[in-house]
């Protein structure tokens, strides 16, 4: 994990638009449950599943290089199996998203050296909702607030 508790702090933050890869339409799954938690608290969500039209109301992205250019993803939360994330972090840095963030159980060496030296904060084995819940992060100001 690239972060002191300063920095978590600052990227949840200053954090407004989350893309969760692997985000399931069930709400049982873990996924989900961080999904609306986020939503929750201000943060925009955009789904990238290729197998689901939508997720909570959201239009769902078959990767993250389909989301449109002018959608800015401050964090790529994965929750994809570790063999998986290298592809995720070619899309993340290609996108210039600043932070790559994957969840419990995911963790992957090379590809974050490679997120690392494009520049990107990059966190492994780490769930994003628990770290916001740790730190007291307060909701996200919504637009006009």
């Amino acid at each position: 994990m690239d972060g002191t508790d300063e920095v978590l702090r600052r990227i949840l933050t200053t954090a407004r638009t989350i893309a969760i890869v692997g985000l399931s339409d069930k709400p049982e799954r873990d996924s989900n449950a961080v999904a609306r938690y986020l939503r929750s608290q201000g943060y925009r969500i955009v789904p990238v599943n290729p197998r689901v039209p939508e997720v909570l109301g959201e239009t769902s992205f078959p990767r993250l290089a389909a989301i449109p250019p002018d959608v800015l993803v401050d964090i790529v939360d994965v929750f994809r199996r570790s063999d998986q994330v290298p592809p995720i972090v070619d899309e993340a840095i290609a996108r210039r998203a600043p932070v790559v963030w994957m969840q419990l159980g995911v963790g992957h060496a090379a590809a974050a050296a490679q997120a690392r030296a494009a520049g990107m904060t990059v966190f492994e084995n780490s769930c994003i909702m628990i770290q916001h819940r740790r730190l007291h992060i307060p909701p996200v100001p919504r637009a006009g607030e």
